[in-house]
């Protein structure tokens, strides 16, 4: 599912789903993508990566819903720092709650309220995401899984479709950067094992820059991001 061309200072693209909506907006001088859900049955909203540009952030939850969907959490991926440049700013003006992944957490220009692990689940409204750890890119990325609803108009109730949203830890084309041989094979195995062997070729990756992706076009190429190792 490649949706979403967005470029600094330009529209948001905008996803609806059944239980909700999602915002991708482009931030900051090294093109990072911010998600917004929406929880369409209580408005709560949670923001993925407060990268940079504040002012471009807010009016990102406005389009949300302004002051009726309040801005509830902020997740940061990863500890680089062009993921979270607008997070001090983003806190201090929404008073939203900070979540990372326990390794990371203190590398954040914010105290951390929550520390996540993999496995965890965060709820937002009737919206359950669930936290995937994916060790590697930085020693605490994570990546969040939202389902969507079994599907009825499927015979037998299909499973809903699966949406990742992974930081810099998975992009169209292979895993994100790492700088030895031992981050990169636990990254791949982290992808193998967590993402690879969970979830089916219709879930949607959602990175940290770019378009999206899904696991269907991904997964023929595990073998040669394994050789190339990188």
């Amino acid at each position: 599912m490649a949706w979403g061309d967005v470029t600094p200072g330009g529209p948001s693209a905008v996803l609806e789903l059944d239980e909700v909506v999602v915002r991708k907006a482009s931030v900051g001088p090294m093109d990072n993508n911010a998600y917004l859900l929406t929880c369409r049955h209580s408005g709560e909203q949670l923001l993925v990566d407060a990268a940079a540009d504040p002012g471009r952030l807010l009016a990102l939850v406005r389009e949300g819903g302004g002051a009726r969907a309040p801005l509830s959490a902020i997740v940061t991926t990863h500890r680089h720092a062009d993921h979270h440049g607008a997070l001090e700013r983003l806190v201090a003006l929404t008073g939203a709650a900070t979540l990372a992944g326990a390794a990371d957490a203190d590398h954040l220009p914010v105290p951390v309220d929550r520390r996540l692990e993999d496995g965890d689940v965060i709820r937002l409204g009737a919206l359950e995401l669930t936290v995937v750890a994916l060790r590697g890119h930085t020693p605490g990325s994570v990546a969040l899984a939202y389902r969507e609803p079994t599907s009825a108009r499927t015979p037998g109730g299909a499973p809903g479709r699966v949406h990742l949203f992974t930081g810099d830890s998975l992009f169209p084309g292979g895993p994100g950067r790492t700088l030895d041989p031992e981050s990169f094979r636990s990254l791949m195995t982290d992808l193998t094992e967590r993402v690879l062997d969970r979830f089916d070729d219709r879930t949607c990756v959602h990175p940290g820059h770019g378009r999206g992706t899904t696991l269907g076009a991904e997964r023929p190429q595990v073998e040669g991001w394994w050789a190339r190792g990188w």
